[in-house]
C-alpha cells in the first residue's frame, strides 16, 4: 500500500515555492520521495528556501524563471531537462492577490492577476507537458481556490482567474490523459499564509471565517500536503481533470 503514495525516484517542479504553500507542499512531496525543483523570481528567497530544505535532509535544486514569461518558462524547462533529467510532477502554484472593488479595480492589477494566476499555468504546463508527452507519463497539479467555486466582495477578478484554472485543468486532462498525463487541481481553502496575511490578521474577519468553515478555524498550510502526495503519486492514476476542494466544509455549507 506504500508504494502507492511513495514519490522516491520522482522528480517534482513546483512554482511559486519559496513560501506559503508552494514551500509547504515542496516539503511534503520531499517527504514522500520526491526530488524537488523550487521556482521563484526572487532569487535570494529561493536561496533561502533551498538551504532550509537542504538542512532537512531534502534533495532539492533551484530554477529561477518567471512563471509569466512564456519564452523564459520554454528556455529554463527545456535546459533544465536537457542538463538533468526528466520533471515527473509540476505543481503550479505560483499566485497573486489584489484586494479592491469591482467598480474601481485598476486595469493594470487585472492584467497581473491573469498573467500570474491563469497565463503561468498554461506557460508552465504546455512546457512541462511538452516532455511528458514523449514519455508518456506525467502528473500536473494546478493550485486552485475555493474561489474557483465561490466570490467575495472585492476580489472579482481573482476569483475569475480561479475559476479559470479549474477548467484550464479540465483541458489539460481532456487533451493529455490519451499521453498518460494525470491532470488535477488542488482548491485551497482560507489557510493561513504570506498571502492571507492581512485577512488572518484582521479579528472580525477570522472570526467570520470560523463561523462560516464548518471547521470552525484557518486551514494550516501542512494540510495541503496529503492531497498533494495522493494527486502526484500512482494512488491517483485513474483520476484526471479533478479539483480537490481542501477547505474545512465551506464550499458544501450554507
Amino acid at each position: 500500500m506504500s508504494n502507492l503514495f511513495s514519490l522516491s525516484g520522482k522528480r517534482a517542479l513546483i512554482t511559486g515555492s519559496s513560501q506559503g504553500i508552494g514551500f509547504a507542499l515542496a516539503r511534503g512531496l520531499s517527504a514522500a520521495g520526491a526530488e524537488i525543483i523550487l521556482n521563484g523570481r526572487d532569487t535570494a528567497k529561493l536561496a533561502e528556501a533551498t538551504k532550509q530544505l537542504r538542512e532537512e535532509g531534502a534533495a532539492v535544486s533551484e530554477l529561477a524563471f518567471d512563471a509569466t514569461d512564456h519564452d523564459g518558462v520554454r528556455a529554463a524547462v527545456d535546459g533544465y531537462e536537457a542538463a538533468n533529467g526528466t520533471i515527473d510532477i509540476l505543481v503550479n502554484n505560483a499566485g497573486m492577490q489584489h484586494r479592491t472593488e469591482l467598480e474601481n479595480f485598476p486595469a493594470d492589477a487585472f492584467e497581473r492577476l491573469l498573467q500570474t494566476n491563469i497565463a503561468s499555468v498554461f506557460h508552465v504546463g504546455q512546457a512541462v507537458a511538452r516532455h511528458m508527452i514523449g514519455r508518456g507519463a506525467g502528473k500536473i497539479i494546478n493550485i486552485a481556490s475555493v474561489q474557483t467555486a465561490l466570490a467575495r466582495p472585492g476580489i472579482a477578478p481573482y476569483t475569475a482567474t480561479k475559476g479559470a484554472v479549474a477548467n484550464l485543468t479540465k483541458g489539460m486532462a481532456t487533451d493529455w490523459a490519451k499521453h498518460g498525463l494525470q491532470c488535477n487541481a488542488i482548491a485551497p481553502g482560507y489557510f493561513d499564509t504570506p498571502l492571507n496575511a492581512a485577512l488572518v490578521a484582521d479579528p472580525e474577519f477570522s472570526a467570520w471565517l470560523e463561523k462560516r468553515t464548518p471547521a470552525g478555524r484557518w486551514g494550516q498550510v501542512d494540510e495541503l500536503v496529503g492531497a498533494a502526495v495522493f494527486l502526484s503519486s500512482a494512488a491517483s492514476s485513474f483520476v484526471n481533470g479533478h479539483t480537490l476542494y481542501v477547505d474545512g466544509g465551506i464550499t458544501a455549507s450554507l
